[in-house]
């Protein structure tokens, strides 16, 4: 699929994006990818490690709140993973109108420049928090998700396709509490802060989350939304996995933050099915928006999810254990 092709990742020096970035140029034979940011200082360090003279890779600078530079960037390009957000929940909470403007009108440029420009396929990253939201970032991924599904149904004679993956916490990426606990600990502190003691997350590796992003520009037809089956953690636990001397202090919920996560609501379980797809099994939710779902020659092995079935982390079948949290902590420890 990818061999001879452009690819564009905006958001392309984050966390998931250079790991992406690395993956693709390792696996495919690709005539060119493209990083689109805004942070030129980020740039530059990924080029030392990605350089120019040795890969077919190019850094362009740019915003996606910016549709005219969108539609230039997107000239060519075959796929594009939309990685671009602003996600600090607190953040957000602070500054709705700067989160709406990346996050919402963002993803609608992304949408408009895609399809005037016949890019194949878009495949946009979503978070567990955008299912039931509480705080802003949330609301706005939701809002990312409904412009992503909706698209895929006025492309006109155009094949452009789009699709959404949506997870949960990665380990050691931006925004993970993994790394404060670390530096807490590197800076000697022992009783490590918890925001409270009951709470659970969705826990998965950026490995993974590559991976599971790969697999869904194969899968995708447009219109879905893509869920991994990843194990729970018990926070607390992960306070032991740092390690066995570290005790927490409960600090307090800080605002827009939920004790458990949720990655598929009742609601939405009406049109989701459980998959397997070389091995790895997810559920895909199905627009509700009576499209017809294109990806049903693929899901003829689909099963169909109960109803009101809710994939929450602290209802999960599947949890990692303090052993299994240190191994896979060790190398960022």
């Amino acid at each position: 699929m990818f061999n001879d092709k452009v690819v564009l990742i905006t958001g392309g020096t984050g966390s998931f994006g250079r790991k992406f970035a690395s993956y693709m140029l390792s696996k495919y034979n690709l005539r060119k990818l493209i990083i689109f940011s805004r942070d030129e200082f980020k740039q530059h360090e990924m080029s030392i490690e990605l350089p120019t003279s040795r890969y077919p890779i190019r850094y362009f600078l740019g915003d996606v709140r910016d549709r005219e530079r969108l539609y230039r960037a997107f000239n060519g390009v075959d796929y594009v993973v939309h990685a671009a957000a602003l996600k600090h929940v607190l953040a957000a909470e602070y500054n709705p109108f700067e989160v709406v403007k990346t996050n919402i009108i963002g993803a609608q440029n992304i949408v408009e420049a895609a399809i005037d420009n016949g890019v194949k396929k878009v495949i946009a990253l979503s978070t567990d928090k955008a299912v039931s939201p509480v705080n802003l970032y949330g609301a706005t991924k939701l809002a990312m998700e409904k412009i992503f599904i909706a698209a895929s149904s006025y492309v006109g004679t155009k094949e452009t396709r789009f699709s959404v993956v949506r997870y949960g916490n990665v380990i050691g990426s931006r925004g993970s509490v993994v790394p404060i606990f670390i530096d807490m600990y590197r800076r000697g502190i022992r009783e490590l802060t918890v925001t409270d003691a009951r709470m659970t997350r969705f826990w998965m590796t950026l490995d993974e989350s590559v991976e599971l992003v790969n697999n869904s520009f194969y899968l995708s037809a447009g219109g879905e939304v893509f869920v991994p089956k990843i194990p729970s953690i018990k926070i607390v636990d992960l306070v032991k996995a740092i390690s066995d001397d570290c005790t927490y202090r409960v600090i307090g919920a800080r605002p827009g933050e939920k004790i458990h996560e949720t990655l598929i609501s009742g609601d939405e379980s009406r049109t989701a099915f459980e998959y397997n797809y070389n091995g790895r099994e997810l559920f895909v939710l199905f627009s509700q928006l009576n499209f017809e779902p294109r990806i049903t020659s693929k899901c003829k092995k689909c099963k169909r999810l109960p109803e009101e079935f809710t994939y929450r982390s602290n209802k999960n079948t599947s949890w990692l254990n303090i052993d299994e949290m240190r191994d896979t902590l060790r190398e960022f420890m």
